[in-house]
């Protein structure tokens, strides 16, 4: 176990090239990102910009082509009987919840069977009655009460809130201290995004567990990382990084000004005038530039 100082997970100089039948395609291109102990980052980005595979590289399902990847200070893809023992305890101690709540359940499993399978396997419960009151403990966490209403439930018979709940108390399960979150709340209606964000907040805090949140929105990553970091990755590279609400109020890159931008505006009149100082600013900025 590594010191208070030393970062939770830590991706020093990463790079994935994917070799193709048109070349070679750089997905990612020397990332180093830094995660404390119960703390939030965020990593946003439009869609292959390189963020998911950045997670992947995180969560130890896909080793980079160069750089390296830490977890309390030790290499997660090293060699040799030690590293195996290492790699073990980083794969318990990270969890990832995907994107589709949909496709990220056994569609003939129940609720039940879902969250008391890792306990079994890593052989936390001696029995099922003490599997039934652990999982019930989950759902309770997660925000699905009475739990009793929930354990026989399949997947098609909840909601996508619901399933992604479930898919979250499937990640506590083995009471991780790092949580990757890919695209968690993308495929939910914006009023069940809030509540999934408020209860990850409040497990966050409670429990002390860290949280990498990949998301394309940066208004998800404002409201949820907001006490965080956030990296802006654009075309395999971090473009802009910082904390969170620094970041966002003051963007010193065009490519996270553009996210900005695309971040819709209730109030007619406030977007009206955030697009003209925007584009003011954009302009003052860009005086004596020769015209393409």
């Amino acid at each position: 176990m590594a010191d208070e100082t030393t970062p939770l997970l830590q991706l020093d100089g990463i790079t994935q090239v994917f070799r193709t039948r048109r070349g070679d395609v750089r997905a990612v291109d020397n990332v180093s990102l830094n995660l404390g102990v119960g703390e939030v980052l965020c990593l946003v980005g439009q869609s292959g910009s390189g963020k998911s595979t950045s997670a992947k590289i995180a969560s130890g399902l896909l080793k980079p082509t160069d750089g390296e990847v830490r977890f309390e200070g030790a290499s997660i893809f090293g060699r040799g009987r030690s590293h195996s023992a290492t790699f073990k305890g980083f794969r318990r101690a990270v969890q990832y919840v995907h994107q589709d709540p949909y496709a990220s359940l056994n569609p003939i499993q129940d609720v039940f069977t879902t969250l008391s399978a890792p306990l079994r396997r890593h052989r936390l419960v001696k029995s099922r009655a003490e599997a039934r009151e652990r999982v019930s403990e989950l759902l309770a966490q997660v925000g699905l009460t009475p739990a009793e209403t929930f354990l026989p439930k399949f997947p098609h018979q909840m909601s996508g809130g619901q399933r992604q709940r479930v898919a979250v108390a499937r990640a506590l399960t083995l009471e991780p201290r790092l949580i990757i979150a890919d695209e968690a709340t993308s495929m939910l209606d914006v009023s069940i995004r809030i509540g999934l964000l408020s209860m990850l907040t409040k497990l966050r805090k409670d429990l002390g567990v860290g949280f990498l949140f990949i998301t394309h929105d940066l208004a998800m990553a404002k409201y949820f990382g907001r006490e965080g970091d956030i990296a802006v990755m654009h075309q395999g590279r971090i473009v802009e990084y910082g904390p969170t609400l620094e970041v966002i109020s003051n963007p010193q890159d065009a490519y996270t000004q553009a996210l900005l931008e695309a971040v819709p505006e209730p109030d007619p009149d406030l977007a009206k005038r955030k697009r003209e100082i925007r584009l003011g600013v954009r302009s003052s900025s860009h005086r004596g530039t020769p015209a393409a």
